[in-house]
Order: structure tokens, then sequence, then C-alpha cells
């Protein structure tokens, strides 16, 4: 499996919410380069950089941090929250970005990210699908789409993409284990797709189920600014 620590931002430091919650934000460093630089010095390649503010603003918000970490490491970063235009795609991969996260676009505006895909190809795009419920939320969870994950899967993966996320937003944040069961049934009726876990890590135990049940990584936050697992215990399954 891949490992990677996740650093989320609101008013440009490193945050953790519980289910997407805004009012039960927790601030655990202010300034997120550092972050990214110990995770970097314990090993780790992949970083998962999230904008809260531009997910709830509809609109980037910290490209600035993303360009600091991108110039101080050498992590791999995917970088989302507020990407809506073909310009933010372009703006975010010029300043380091290793993927585009897109979220939103992916439901509301299918055949933008078909031309996005076609301008600067499917392997940069990181695709996630916010569900709860098994029900897709776009715009920083607030809002409901009544869309299956099933069906947003199927339609994404029509345009070439493999690399997905999926957070069951009941979990995130909670510390109580991962969405596993939703993920075996996702990887069962898409085989051929690369599916990244993200919320509930609490215990090294996750990863071994994640790994069983076919997710390719897992995207993992509170569990390491709670010091549930130590940054050394989490580097021995990151392959």
């Amino acid at each position: 499996m891949t490992i990677i620590p996740a650093i989320d931002i609101i008013d440009g430091k490193a945050v953790r919410l519980t289910k997407g919650d805004f009012e039960k934000k927790k601030v655990y460093d202010t300034d997120p380069v550092s972050v990214a630089r110990k995770f970097e010095d314990a090993g780790f390649r992949r970083l998962h950089l999230v904008d809260l503010d531009g997910a709830r603003e509809r609109c980037i918000t910290h490209l600035r941090v993303l360009e600091k970490i991108a110039k101080s490491t050498r992590l791999q970063i995917d970088f989302g929250g507020g990407v809506k235009t073909r310009e933010d795609v372009k703006s975010v991969l010029d300043a380091g970005a290793f993927q585009c996260t897109i979220g939103s676009m992916a439901v509301k505006h299918p055949e933008l990210l078909q031309e996005w895909i076609h301008e600067f190809g499917a392997a940069v795009f990181f695709i996630g699908a916010d569900v709860s419920g098994e029900q897709i939320r776009v715009s920083g969870w607030a809002e409901k789409t009544g869309v299956s994950v099933f069906d947003f899967m199927e339609s994404i993966q029509k345009t070439g993409l493999k690399n997905f996320f999926c957070t069951d937003i009941s979990k995130d944040g909670m510390l109580k284990g991962t969405a596993v069961d939703l993920y075996r049934k996702i990887i069962h009726r898409f085989p051929e797709i690369s599916l990244t876990a993200s919320g509930g890590v609490a215990t090294v135990n996750d990863f071994a189920e994640l790994e069983s049940a076919g997710c390719a990584g897992a995207i993992v936050g509170k569990a390491i600014y709670e010091k549930k697992i130590s940054l050394i215990d989490l580097k021995k399954f990151d392959s």
C-alpha cells in the first residue's frame, strides 16, 4: 500500500475536522510547511493537501501553501479544494502539484473534466468520492447530490481515469476505523481502478484490513496528529 499523510488547510494552518464539520475544527500546526517536512524526513513520498477554505468558498484560497511545500520538499503532492476551471488546474500543476484532486466538478460538470483530461492527461487527476450513506456529497461535503458512489465511479471511469480516493464522511476524524466494507464493494464492482481509502484510520490494524480489501493506498490524517500512530510505525506499511 501507499500511505499518504494529509494536511488540511484553514486560514493557512494545518487543521483537522470531525465529519467535515467546520465548527469542529482543531488546529495542529500554524506552519503546514514544517509539517510537510516532517513527513518527508520520515521517508514518505506522497502528501494529500486539502484547501478546506477553497472547498467551502468554491475557489482556490491557499495556492501559496502548495507552492511553499513544493519548493521546500520533494513530496509528490495531490492538491484539491476549490478547483473549478481549466486555469485552476493549470495553476495547481504550475505551483508544483503532482496531481490535482477533483471532486465537485467531476460530479457536476463531467464534460469539463473530460476536456481537462484531453489537455493535461488522465494521470494528473486524483478523483475524490466523498460519501454519506453511499451517496456523493460535494462542496466541502455540504451539498447532497443524490448520486450513488457506484454510479459516479462508473461514469467517471469511462473517461479513462483510474485513480480514485473515497471518504466515508461518517468515519472521517472519528478514529474508529475505516469504511472497509464500502471499499470492498467498490473494488469488487470496479476491480481495474486504483482506490485509496480515506477517513477513519485509527490503528495499524486498519491497514491490514484495507490491504486485504484491495485498496491501493490510505490517506491518514488525524491518527498522526493525535499520535495514535507514530510516523515510524506508519512508514512500515508504506510501499
